[in-house]
C-alpha cells in the first residue's frame, strides 16, 4: 500500500537502517557478475574507459569487476568483492576519498535516494567524474509513490522530475539517454507479502530473496529501452540515466 511519509528519520537513523539491512542481505547473497544484469550491453559498449569507479554495488555490480574500483559500506559485500579480485575501498558517496576528474566511467545505481545530505552525494559523484566521462545513474522518482518498502530498504527520498533535472544541471550531467528501471513488484499485494515475510521472519525472507527471487528476476529481466534525453517519467517509478560530464570551459 502506498504512503506519504510521517516522520523523517535522523541521519544516524538512516544510516543504521541501511547498515542493518544491507549486511544482512549481503552476508547471505551470492556474488552476482555484471553479465548477468540488462545493463550490461550498455556496459559493455562503454570498456574502453578504464579509469572506471562504482559506489555501494553491493554484491551486484554492474561493471565488471577486473579493472574497477569499487567502494561501499557493507564490509561483507566489500570481503565477498576483495576475495573475487577486485579493488575495494571502504567509503560513503557523500565522501569518495579519489581525486577530481579520477574517472572516466562512474556507476552509481540505487544509491543517492539512501544518504541524508544528497546533495553532498551529487556533489562527490560529479567530482571524481572527469570531463567529458559517462555517468549511469538511477533514482526512485515521485514522493506520492513512496511505500513501507522505501522506509525498509532505507530510503531517504523519491525525487520529483524538475527536482532530479535541477540536480543534473547544477553539477554540470547532461543527460544523453535514459530509461524505465528497477525491479520492484508492481502488485502492491506481493509487496505487502515481501514486508510481511521481511518483518516476522527476516532470516527465510533473506534466504529466498537471495537464492530464488533475485536469481529469477535477473534471469528474467526487461531489456533496457533506452531512448535519447529524458523519457517522460509521469508513470515511472524508477529512472536509469547515461549522463555525460560536461567538458570546461
Amino acid at each position: 500500500m502506498k504512503k506519504v511519509r510521517s516522520q523523517q528519520p535522523s541521519d544516524a537513523q538512516l544510516r543504521e537502517t541501511n547498515r542493518v539491512f544491507y549486511d544482512s542481505l549481503w552476508s547471505g547473497a551470492n556474488l552476482m557478475e555484471a553479465d548477468r544484469f540488462n545493463t550490461w550491453p550498455l556496459v559493455a559498449s562503454l570498456l574502453r574507459r578504464s579509469r572506471r569507479l562504482e559506489v555501494a554495488p553491493g554484491l551486484r555490480p554492474r561493471l565488471p569487476i577486473d579493472g574497477t574500483q569499487f567502494i561501499d559500506m557493507s564490509t561483507p559485500a566489500l570481503a565477498r568483492l576483495q576475495r573475487r579480485g577486485g579493488s575495494t575501498v571502504c567509503g560513503s558517496v557523500t565522501a569518495l576519498p579519489y581525486g577530481r576528474a579520477a574517472f572516466d566511467l562512474v556507476c552509481a545505481l540505487d544509491i543517492i535516494e539512501h544518504v541524508d545530505d544528497d546533495a553532498r552525494a551529487w556533489s562527490e559523484i560529479a567530482r571524481v567524474a572527469a570531463p567529458g566521462a559517462v555517468l549511469l545513474l538511477s533514482v526512485p522518482l515521485h514522493t506520492a509513490r513512496w511505500t513501507a518498502f522505501d522506509d525498509f530498504v532505507g530510503h531517504k527520498r523519491r525525487y520529483e522530475p524538475a527536482e532530479l533535472a535541477e540536480r543534473l544541471r547544477e553539477h554540470g550531467l547532461c543527460v544523453e539517454q535514459s530509461a524505465v528501471y528497477g525491479m520492484q513488484p508492481r502488485s502492491s499485494r506481493i509487496l505487502d507479502l515481501g514486508m510481511w515475510w521481511l518483518t516476522h521472519n527476516r532470516a527465510r525472507a533473506m534466504w529466498w530473496y537471495n537464492r530464488v527471487f533475485m536469481p529469477l528476476s535477473a534471469r528474467f529481466q526487461r531489456t533496457l529501452s533506452l531512448a535519447p534525453g529524458m523519457i517522460d517519467v509521469l508513470e515511472v517509478d524508477e529512472v536509469f540515466l547515461v549522463c555525460r560530464k560536461e567538458q570546461m570551459t
